[in-house]
């Protein structure tokens, strides 16, 4: 079911997505060679129990595309994980690429948001491009977004910029509507048909997450952990969220890294 927020509680979601955007920025910050993911869990754990009214919208989260409940408050995606990585006991490499998937709820409402960089002195330019596009493509959705468009509209636009680059799209997993849950409708693929699907209106609040891999569309579920998303050839993924909503003056970032 589609619901519609009042302006009153769009302004209750950017509570949730300043606070996740701020951690975020905290993190592409402080993360470099050497950090290992559980400290990036830990502190996401420590900045949640230390504000009044936040919920992880990981911990215990069991959607029938995992295996058994999530066991961490963020998702940590390195290289050739994509989606859904689990922290684990891995200090990053000089030239790793890590993509951060965050959802908190304040006060009932959620926010979500990923962001994606390479640590170390000597990124793989095509890892900075890959990234660079999923950027671009978030940008694209987010410009589509307009009231009176149809939900198409922001897939294809996000769709087009990754077919620029040269660059296949995965359809199982996407964007999707966000309130008081964090996974709900609509859902948001990214690629379409433009002009097509649910019209687009003010109250509407979603999620826009390109990711795209280097050298393939196709995915596998990693059976060690039962989450975590690799690329099916070993090459690198990258992935760009926001959580946005549309207003009668445009879409609004209510995730914005500040």
């Amino acid at each position: 079911m589609i619901e519609l927020k009042t302006p009153k509680e769009i302004a209750s979601m950017k509570v949730a997505g300043r606070f996740v955007g701020s951690i975020l920025k905290e993190l592409q910050e402080t993360t470099k060679v050497g950090t290992n993911l559980l400290e990036i869990d830990d502190l996401v754990r420590r900045r949640i129990e230390s504000r009044k009214g936040a919920e992880s919208c990981y911990v215990d989260y069991a959607p029938d595309f995992g295996t058994g409940p999530f066991k961490h408050y963020i998702c940590t995606s390195v290289n050739d994980a994509v989606l859904h990585g689990v922290p684990y006991d891995y200090a990053l490499k000089d030239g790793d690429l890590v993509s951060l998937d965050l959802a908190i709820s304040v006060d009932g409402w959620c926010g979500d948001s990923a962001v994606s960089f390479v640590v170390g002195k000597d990124p793989n330019p095509e890892d900075i491009a890959l990234i660079k596009c999923t950027e671009e493509a978030l940008a694209a959705g987010i410009a589509a977004a307009q009231s009176g468009n149809r939900l198409g509209d922001v897939s294809a636009a996000v769709g087009d910029v990754a077919h620029e680059h040269g660059y296949t799209v995965n359809m199982e997993f996407g964007g999707h509507g966000i309130g008081h849950v964090m996974h709900g409708d609509p859902f948001v693929p990214n690629d379409g048909k433009a002009h097509h699907g649910f019209k687009l209106r003010p109250g509407l609040t979603i999620a826009i997450e390109p990711w795209f891999m280097k050298t393939t569309d196709e995915i596998y579920q990693d059976a060690k952990d039962g989450w975590t998303l690799r690329s099916s050839d070993g090459s690198n993924g990258a992935h760009s969220e926001h959580t946005i909503a549309i207003t009668d003056n445009g879409p609004e970032i209510l995730t914005v890294r500040e």
